[in-house]
């Protein structure tokens, strides 16, 4: 080992446990039966352990290029941390999917598991839950002290989930041992909820986006570069424009003479395309995700057997489709967690998902990751801090799986254009548009020359959006809690498009596709600039 291997062994141990429940979604061991601390002196050694982490880096020698890649992108990662640490952004967390409430809830159902779940460990975070909230609270009253709130909606986006999450921890009353446990952590998510209706909405503002210098924050955080704003926005506009082409032509080959709405909404009633949800919609997206694998090992990809099993997941609570990539001891193999609520489940966009969240996109990607032993530690597990890197490839699984001739059924593929690549591309002039407040550009047909608020937000995405309108609310309030989050997959499929592209043309007839996507993903997870430089070497 390097001394760049040995610290990166070093501050992932130390990070796992300064922060339990980025391990637990992480899959790094260790942590299972704790929770972080999210109160004032967990966020302070969080901090001070990423200044003692670049210290040490700065000092350390480098051997060779993969200390080289690997340095780069354990410093790019610990200059964005310490960057949001200096801004004191941290009190602004919420988010209806990813803030610190949903981690620590994520963290005690990624060890529910029926019959089979690791009781010890699930205990353990369970009767820790409430001295969590309390430190979260504490947090954020300190930082309401200092005239840092979250905005309204996003705050009350959080207290909407916190009874259903009360539910969720009730239902643990009735096995053995965690009655005492199981009704403590209910009434916390209640107190929690009081906390914030009572404390923090009073003082917190209406206003919608973050403004440029909170957003570029994110950028640098999510997608690990710097953008043209602007520029990125115009692109946007550009490419929702050449979707819409293509989505007409895919809805005439189903339904001639009919329009895009028409379409969906047979689509939509369609027994053909629908399932009960629960236990037979968890088993069709199972032998979707088996079957890919399948049909792509050893003949478009080299598929290693321990990620030959995906386990799929249906959540209690929420309403989020994502990825578990396998624990880093393999103990835990990759998880696809997807929310299916109602009675019935829509299906004609599913297929194009599966292939975003399983084989070849995370699982494949952030698994392969995972066993690569030439990466540090910390590229190993660290898929979870890159999401430009990690959603980009998703989004570019999903074009591969076109190009490769997996969507044999036109109402499929109309599935990937119109709920996949259509929503990540208004994402990308939605989430901006509203966080710097831009305004609406001539010959979009959409209040032209407007600025953006979250009305129209919701009103344009669910022009373009297959979901009801209370889905497509709840998706707008996910961009405005996560700012930039949201552009990670448009922003990021441009980048692995672009360095195939280019591989492409460096290597002409010689070009294998295969090759490229082992190459590519051997380099780990790291941010977009990072990995434009090295896939420009590929």
């Amino acid at each position: 080992m390097t001394e760049i291997d040995r610290l990166s062994d070093r501050y992932v141990s130390d990070l796992a446990a300064a922060d339990p429940c980025l391990a637990a979604m992480s899959g790094i061991s260790g942590q299972d039966g704790a929770l972080t601390d999210y109160g004032p002196d967990g966020y302070a050694a969080r901090a001070d352990l990423t200044r003692r982490t670049l210290a040490e880096l700065a000092a350390a020698p480098m051997t060779g290029e993969a200390d080289r890649r690997a340095a780069a992108v354990l410093r790019d990662k610990l200059e964005t941390f310490a960057a949001l640490d200096e801004a004191d952004v941290h009190a602004l967390d919420f988010s209806n999917i990813d803030g610190p409430f949903q981690r620590l809830r994520q963290a005690v159902e990624v060890l529910d598991q029926g019959a089979d779940s690791p009781w010890d460990d699930l205990r353990a975070r369970i009767e820790a839950f409430p001295a969590a909230l309390r430190g979260l609270s504490a947090y954020q009253a300190e930082a309401r002290d200092r005239g840092i709130v979250a905005h309204r909606p996003m705050i009350l986006g959080t207290v909407a989930q916190l009874e259903g999450s009360a539910a969720y921890f009730r239902g643990f009353a009735e096995r053995p041992g965690l009655d005492g446990a199981a009704r403590a952590a209910a009434q916390a998510c209640l107190d929690y909820g009081a906390f914030l209706t009572g404390e923090l909405v009073p003082a917190a503002p209406d206003r919608e986006g973050v403004g440029r210098d909170r957003y570029a924050l994110g950028v640098r955080n999510f997608l690990g570069t710097t953008l043209d704003l602007e520029a990125t926005y115009a692109w946007a506009w550009d490419e929702l424009a050449v979707l819409k082409r293509e989505m007409a032509e895919a809805a005439a080959e189903i339904a001639p003479g009919r329009s895009l709405a028409e379409v969906r909404d047979a689509l939509d009633a369609d027994p053909r395309h629908r399932i009960a949800s629960g236990e037979p919609f968890r088993a069709w997206i199972q032998e979707l995700a088996d079957r890919a694998i399948a049909d792509l090992d050893g003949v478009h990809f080299d598929i290693a057997e321990p990620l030959r099993r995906i386990d799929c997941r249906t959540p209690p609570t929420g309403n989020s489709i994502y990825y578990l990539a396998p624990a880093e001891d393999l103990s835990r193999p990759g998880q696809v967690w997807y929310s299916a609520h109602g009675a019935e489940t829509t299906t004609w966009a599913v297929p194009s998902i599966m292939f975003h969240e399983g084989v070849p996109g995370h699982h494949l990607q952030l698994g392969a990751t995972i066993l690569n032993q030439g990466l540090t530690r910390f590229q190993r597990v660290s898929s979870e801090l890159h999401p430009g890197f990690a959603e980009g490839w998703g989004l570019y699984a999903e074009r591969l799986m076109d190009e490769l001739g997996y969507f044999t059924d036109p109402a499929h593929r109309l599935g990937m254009l119109y709920g996949g690549r259509q929503i990540r591309t208004v994402r990308v002039i939605v989430d901006i548009g509203l966080h710097l407040g831009l305004t609406i550009p001539a010959g979009s047909g959409f209040h032209e020359g407007e600025r953006w608020t979250r009305d129209l937000a919701i009103e344009f995405l669910s022009r373009h959006s297959p979901d009801d309108v209370e889905v497509v609310t709840w998706e707008i309030d996910r961009y405005l809690g996560l700012p930039a989050q949201a552009i990670a997959y448009k922003l990021g499929e441009k980048v692995w498009l672009e360095g195939r592209a280019a591989a492409r043309a460096r290597h002409g007839s010689s070009f294998d596709l295969k090759s490229f996507h082992s190459t590519a993903l051997d380099l780990g997870p790291m941010g977009l600039e990072l990995l434009a430089a090295e896939l420009a070497a590929v």
